[in-house]
């Protein structure tokens, strides 16, 4: 039997099961089983999360529960009939979403609202509402096949909810969306619960999960724990301790080299950009046997502190224990005797840039950017969607030219991409450069080619590859057939197979699981290691922690730089953990109140961002009570890197002042 959360949302509507599902089971051709006697129940208005690995059944399960796939066998009910039969009350967004691009923004909600019948009076209230909500009111008229993937997805989700739905489900839809966009998104889904909206939601990372009412990890076509995130991470029984070190090159590569002993007391270990996370039984114990590995290896601690495990560390855990796979490190075959450039040392200027300016007609994509990056760090670009992260990397790498400003590689200055130039570059762009119709293999025999790899070193390269991103299940398997998160590894492996001196990936680790994450930001620390300098781009702040410096963009210009600490110890506001009676009522009531950037839901909390505590708190408070909704605690929490990077790049240097009365306030 599964638990579920107690909101007032679900005594309003019913006690029953919405979605009730009893050993239901899919096998495709082949014998393949997908789904394994799955049994799973959803409340009404429950803001349900499905996570789980590339694989796991998590897709398969949406498309039976939407109507479009029939299950092999068991019993599956949606409203308390077949789904098929429910359908005019279901909404689905699949992966990648189901738009037509030769038609505008208007004209797709249009034609969805017409084809449920929805009445034109009823449809102008709703295109205004769910387009406004998510900021694409402006853009109406704009053509979907001209959006970015980020508005692709809002889209998709706005023709969903414009059906009116009593379910609605949902195949990784924030993949592609940056930070402030995923708030939007999650945020937008956490008040469909208070309208009687049920919501199932397939996601692979785990800081999203943390925002649903309950969570299912799924492995194997099977579900293998079921709670709300706070009992996840309660029954895990683990401590989280963080290591920090002093952030230069040195002890981040030394920090990314170092071997810890196994211990029955530490679960797992994992080093990120400055600073190293322990999860343990005994905290002190670990403080011991981590610290004496740690000064053995000459790494500096600056600091150690004990947090609470989140529910990627309860993921990855159950993963490890169900799979019996680890983080692996695999030998670098070394293609060349040094990888970096004759006479470069670690810490050395690698790549270098000077007012960076790109103009597309009247629109300045990038205005007036230095970066400056060493051989053997990892630097990660943040910014949101159009912040203009990828035009920077095409002129870094010199597939665009500047409009002004000078990029130096590995001290050449020379304008032109030079054959030796390129043959010192890896590149993996957000646009798939696979071929869908051949195999995973001769898609990286391909790749040795076009990189020049001797003929004789081929094999050795893309064997080195499929070992280290596991790939050796699928190396037959035509890409096109493949989920993302398997044509993400297959990519990064294409961009790294030559062992290049500079590396770049943009979005390298979009709709890829936690685990496979892990592995592919242990072969980036590794290439740091050996000395090869790397610049990430991601959407996902958690992973950027790996980083060992970074900037936000915002508004084509970078607005911050400096370690993950630092851009956590760096917003003037303050962040409050709110626990209250009813989350969905606080965050609807402080969503209408405050400006809506300011309040966000994880897990059964909010996070409230403050200027000015000693005024604003109370105001906070005061619009609570008068909802009518009870607060139980509100206390002062460090920032996460989510937290900083929302309030850097919404400020944009500019504080602004809580709404009162609907008007700001000076």
């Amino acid at each position: 039997m599964t638990t579920s959360v107690s909101t007032k949302s679900e005594t309003k509507q019913s006690t029953g099961a919405i979605i009730k599902v009893d050993g239901l089971a899919k096998r495709y051709k082949g014998g393949i089983e997908a789904l394994k006697n799955l049994v799973l129940e959803v409340q009404p208005g429950e803001l349900f999360g499905l996570v789980g690995p590339d694989g796991a059944g998590k897709s398969t399960v949406l498309k039976i529960l939407a109507g479009i796939m029939e299950p092999t066998s068991g019993k599956v009910t949606v409203l308390d009939k077949k789904p098929s039969e429910a359908r005019r009350c279901i909404g689905y967004v699949p992966q990648g979403g189901a738009l037509y691009p030769d038609l505008s923004i208007d004209e797709n909600l249009r034609y969805e609202a017409g084809m449920h019948g929805i009445k034109s009076k009823d449809f102008e209230l709703l295109r205004q509402r769910y387009l406004r909500d998510m900021g694409l009111l402006e853009f109406a008229d704009r053509l979907a096949g001209q959006l970015s993937g980020g508005m692709k997805q809002k889209l998709a989700l706005c023709c969903a909810l414009v059906t009116q739905p009593k379910v609605i489900f949902l195949d990784e839809p924030t993949t592609g969306l940056d930070p402030i966009s995923r708030r939007e998104l999650w945020q937008a889904l956490a008040t469909l619960g208070q309208e009687g909206v049920t919501a199932v939601v397939a996601t692979p990372f785990l800081d999203e999960a943390e925002r649903c009412h309950r969570v299912a990890l799924m492995h194997d076509g099977a579900v293998h724990e079921i709670g709300t995130p706070s009992d996840l991470k309660k029954n895990l029984g683990l401590k989280k301790l963080e290591f920090v070190v002093k952030n230069d090159v040195e002890a981040v590569q030394a920090l990314g080299r170092v071997s810890f002993q196994s211990s029955e007391n530490i679960a797992d270990i994992c080093p990120f950009g400055d600073h190293l996370e322990v999860l343990c039984k005994d905290a002190q114990r670990a403080r011991e046997e981590v610290g004496i590995t740690l000064s053995q290896a000459n790494i500096e601690v600056k600091e150690i502190t004990e947090t609470s495990p989140n529910l990627e560390n309860v993921f990855i855990t159950k993963l490890k224990s169900l799979t019996r796979k680890e983080v692996r490190s695999v030998p670098f075959p070394h293609i060349r005797e040094q990888l970096r450039s004759s006479g470069s040392q670690d810490g050395d200027v690698a790549l270098k840039a000077e007012k960076l300016n790109k103009q597309f007609g009247s629109f300045k994509a990038v205005d007036n950017v230095d970066i400056e990056l060493r051989f053997g760090e990892i630097f990660g670009l943040l910014g949101a969607n159009g912040a203009g992260k990828t035009t920077t990397i095409k002129m870094l790498c010199r597939l665009l030219k500047p409009t002004s400003g000078t990029v130096s590689i590995l001290g050449n200055t020379n304008a032109d991409r030079s054959k030796e130039v390129r043959k010192k570059i890896g590149y993996m762009s957000q646009k798939f450069t696979l071929y869908d119709n051949l195999t995973v293999a001769e898609n990286l025999e391909f790749y040795a080619g076009i990189y020049e790899i001797p003929f004789e070193l081929r094999q050795r390269q893309i064997d080195w590859v499929i070992d280290a991103c596991d790939l050796a299940e699928i190396k037959d398997s035509l890409v096109k057939n493949l989920p993302l998160g398997w044509k993400q590894r297959i990519a990064f492996g294409a961009a790294v197979m030559h062992e290049p001196e500079i590396i770049f990936l943009d979005e390298p680790t979009a709709g890829v699981e936690p685990l496979a994450r892990r592995q592919l930001w242990r072969l980036i620390r590794e290439f740091a290691a050996n000395g090869a300098v790397i610049l990430v781009t991601t959407h996902y702040l958690d992973e950027a922690e790996f980083c060992n410096r970074m900037a936000f963009m915002a508004s084509s210009r970078i607005v911050a730089q400096g370690s993950p600490q630092e851009l956590k110890a760096s917003p003037d506001g303050e962040l409050f953990e709110v626990k209250t009676g009813d989350t969905q009522l606080a965050f609807q009531v402080l969503s209408e109140e405050l400006e809506h950037w300011r309040v966000s839901i994880f897990g059964s909390d909010l996070h409230v961002l403050l200027d000015d505590s000693k005024s604003e708190l109370e105001h906070v408070k005061s619009i609570l009570n008068s909802s009518g909704c009870e607060v139980i605690s509100i206390r002062p929490i460090a920032f996460s890197l989510e937290d900083a990077f929302i309030d850097v790049v919404q400020h944009k240097g500019k504080r602004s002042k809580l709404r009162k009365g609907g008007k700001d306030s000076e």
